[in-house]
């Protein structure tokens, strides 16, 4: 399944929902922001379920906060591709991304 179908089917069931109505793009990123710290929990204790589950999470809190902003999460990873794919250059292993 693409990522456009796929957010079509998370904005339809948050639309029946009424969290895209109802709600607000600020309360959706709150949310987002909360799952990240769900995401990090798991993470730090290497918990491939819950990290998958809270990857998830932080995903559809982005795409109804898209949608209540009238954009699309497609297009927002196109744009930011865009503005990446040419950039040359590694992460070291210290933790530091050295531009060619």
């Amino acid at each position: 399944m693409s990522y456009a179908n796929v957010e079509m089917k998370i904005v339809q069931w948050a639309e029946a929902r009424k969290i895209i109505q109802n709600s607000t793009a600020e309360a959706q990123l709150l949310k987002a922001v909360s799952e990240m710290g769900e995401l990090a929990d798991a993470t730090i204790k290497h918990d491939e379920d819950a990290i998958i589950d809270a990857v998830g999470d932080v995903m559809v809190c982005l795409v109804n906060y898209c949608a209540i902003k009238d954009i699309s999460i497609v297009n927002c990873m196109e744009v930011a591709y865009d503005q990446i794919k040419n950039r040359k250059g590694k992460l070291m292993p210290n933790g530091v991304f050295v531009k060619e």
